[in-house]
């Protein structure tokens, strides 16, 4: 069995409630969907094997988990399962950074993940289609192990698309923290929309947080 890997390094997660941990990343090659503000264009591959994969994996040291991303990494989910597998048994904590449209896929590898770390594809932010059912079911699953949401806010993203994130996470579990994510490079520029929609996410008593790509800030992978 084989998947298309982009890359596996080595850095500090520059997103999310993980910001700052150092971790392994594997980054598969594809996506479902094409978001307006996509900053990780990927354009090449190499076909690996379950073996040479978690070789290279091994090959680090002192990080605290590995971290599967992309693209989708729910796209390659026979090989995901596979390779998340045999990682557990190993001891190692495991993660997903996905888009949160594939909910059958995720039915297919949850038992082995520990965090997932789910987007709400807004649609006046990917300019794009609404993903509010898919979304629903994807967070109905997703559920089972630690879960958070983000949300990436740029200069068309509307109020509406918050109100609705409301009302979803609060139909699943209020208790949930959704990360509002400004577009890079537009931080400066979005302040006063991010500190109106986090505004409007607590009064509803949603977790919501601040928080920009850290590693686009710093420079580093």
């Amino acid at each position: 069995m084989q998947a298309k890997i982009s890359e596996i390094f080595k850095s500090v997660q520059g997103e999310g409630i993980y910001q700052g941990i150092p971790q392994v990343f594997v980054r598969f090659f594809g996506c479902n969907l094409e978001c307006a503000f996509c900053d990780t264009p990927l354009d090449s591959f190499k076909e690996m094997n379950i073996q040479e994969v978690s070789e290279q994996i091994y090959s680090y040291e002192d990080y605290h988990s590995i971290t599967f991303t992309g693209g989708e990494p729910l796209l390659q989910v026979d090989f995901l399962t596979e390779l998340t597998k045999e990682l557990k048994i190993k001891g190692k904590e495991l993660h997903l950074e996905t888009n949160g449209t594939l909910h059958e896929n995720l039915e297919k590898v949850i038992e082995y993940l520990d965090v997932i770390a789910m987007d709400f594809k807004l649609p006046s932010s990917t300019n794009s289609k609404a993903y509010w059912n898919e979304h629903g079911q994807f967070l109905r699953i997703a559920r089972q192990r630690k879960v958070f949401i983000k949300a990436v806010i740029g200069k068309d993203t509307d109020i509406y698309d918050i109100h609705k994130s409301v009302i979803l996470i609060k139909r699943f579990d209020p208790t949930l923290n959704l990360i509002l994510q400004p577009q890079n490079p537009f931080e400066r520029e979005l302040e006063e929309k991010m500190c109106l929609f986090k505004q409007i996410c607590r009064n509803a008593n949603i977790n919501a947080r601040i928080i920009p790509q850290a590693h686009k800030v710093l420079g580093v992978k």
